[in-house]
């Protein structure tokens, strides 16, 4: 497919969220960018949350990873529903009994400012490198099929992205968010539902016939339960899902800032109930696609793209829905599905690290009503720019599967958030403030020395994503040592 074809879709597409934001970005007001006003319909932030939840990195990194894990990834999907019920029934009642904006005011309530900045802090950071990584992917897509016969720069692709998404989130803020996420997931459902239709009539085979063949069950194994060592072992697997899922949605201001535009506790619930099941079958799908790619790969002698002498299977389904001889259709379909995939989790990032960064650390409201309009556009903007930096350092650190290394980072950022809150929810003590950034840090240091070494210490054991739990309990228990007095 031309390169002036993906872009004139690119600039289509933009076209379209530009008039969404347009209809919806009449309110200019902090509440409307902030909350939504708190009036949101459930079913469509549960099904804009779906294009959210799986973002460009599940679009492409998932079947890319099927190669190297098969279908493993679906014992952490289990784990996800497990997680969005502690969510349901433990957090939600709490965020929404507080009536707050940042879930990291409850942390202000709870023990002080100083808490509240930690949390925000981290927060912040989990929540920049996760955004970076999941555009970083579709910019470096962007680059690979488009830029580079233009001979444009990376470093311009990065800009242009962002600036695009900033320009249409800049008045809505979260009220938009939630009709581009609903316009945006349907496109990215309508791809991956089109490419394995269109994939299964160029293999040839009906559903059965492909689920009994030889070359499915090579990539179709998804229970891993002989090797507790192993980093695919299902409990563990289930058990670091289930954190992944209470740390990066309930712990994390981008996703409950959608759920606390919701009118009530109960519609909020429903809407996380309901996204936990969805998102297992949505997975699924994912993954026997993934199957399906390297199937029709191997049958027709596609090799999978290098990049800079790297081997990257997160370019295997764009470069087969591109360039593989599946027609204009699928090219289109697939195209406009990976924008949709990347900026429903993109755009609602730069709007929850503004709302974060105005409300936990300036105190937007405490400044005069007049100036807070002026200063939220300030934010947004500055955490543009901040974006853009992230994703181009990317360009030249990163290595491995994409998806792979943003569930690692998660399991070292998150885990102190999920410590504090913890501590804050099931204990009745107050903490010496002052100890707790340097307990975080320590946290993180201690997981990530952890993760190194274990295997001298038991030869052959990896960690899976159950490490997010081990440093939530460390965090935990360091928080009784400066435990202060009873409430």
């Amino acid at each position: 497919m031309q390169p002036i074809y993906l872009f004139a879709i690119l600039i289509l597409y933009f076209g379209i969220l530009l008039a969404i934001a347009y209809r919806t970005g009449k309110d200019d007001s902090n509440a409307a960018f902030f909350s939504a006003n708190r009036n949101s319909r459930w079913y469509l932030v549960a099904f804009g949350m779906i294009g959210t939840s799986l973002s460009g990195v599940t679009f492409i990194s998932v079947p890319g990873w099927v190669q190297s894990t098969q279908f493993s990834y679906m014992q952490i999907v289990f784990g996800y529903l497990l997680g969005y019920i502690v969510i349901a029934f433990l957090l939600i009642p709490i965020y929404y009994s507080l009536k707050i904006t940042s879930i990291y005011e409850y942390l202000q309530r709870r023990f002080g400012l100083v808490s509240q900045k930690t949390g925000a802090a981290l927060f912040m950071v989990s929540r920049l490198l996760i955004s970076a990584f999941r555009l970083f992917l579709v910019a470096s897509v962007l680059q690979y099929f488009i830029l580079d016969s233009w001979n444009i720069p990376f470093e311009a692709t990065v800009i242009f992205s962002v600036a695009l998404i900033w320009l249409y989130t800049n008045r809505g803020g979260i009220k938009t968010i939630v009709y581009t996420d609903l316009f945006q997931t349907t496109f990215m459902l309508a791809a991956l539902v089109g490419s394995v239709w269109i994939l299964m009539n160029k293999l040839n085979y009906s559903l059965p016939e492909l689920i009994h063949s030889d070359q499915y069950r090579k990539y179709s194994q998804f229970l891993f339960w002989d090797d507790w060592k192993d980093r695919k072992n299902f409990f563990k697997s289930v058990i670091g899902g289930m954190f992944i899922a209470i740390a990066m949605t309930g712990l994390d201001q981008d996703n409950m800032q959608k759920n606390l535009t919701c009118n009530n506790t109960k519609e909020a619930k429903w809407n996380l109930l309901s996204l936990g099941v969805v998102l297992i079958f949505v997975n699924f799908i994912f993954l026997f696609l993934g199957a399906l790619l390297f199937m029709f790969a191997e049958k027709n002698g596609i090799q999978i793209p290098v990049v800079e002498g790297k081997s990257t299977t997160d370019l295997l389904y764009p470069e087969i829905a591109i360039n593989g001889k599946l027609g204009f259709p699928i090219a289109v379909i697939f195209f406009m599905g990976l924008i949709s995939a990347a900026l429903s989790s993109a755009d609602g990032a730069l709007t929850s690290l503004t709302t974060s960064y105005s409300i936990d650390f300036i105190n937007i409201e405490k400044h005069p009503p007049e100036k807070q309009k002026r200063i939220r556009k300030q934010v947004h903007l500055g955490i543009s720019v901040v974006l853009i930096l992230v994703i181009i350092l990317f360009r030249y650190i990163l290595e491995e599967n994409v998806i792979s290394t943003l569930l690692q980072v998660t399991t070292y950022t998150y885990g102190p958030l999920l410590g504090l809150f913890a501590f804050g929810i099931f204990t009745p003590y107050k903490i010496k403030e002052q100890f707790l950034p340097w307990i975080a840090i320590l946290s993180v240091v201690f997981t990530v020395l952890l993760n190194k070494y274990i295997g001298n210490f038991i030869e052959g054991f990896n960690f899976g994503y159950e490490i997010l739990a081990i440093n939530g309990l460390f965090t935990f228990l360091s928080l009784f040592l400066v435990k202060r007095k009873n409430v």
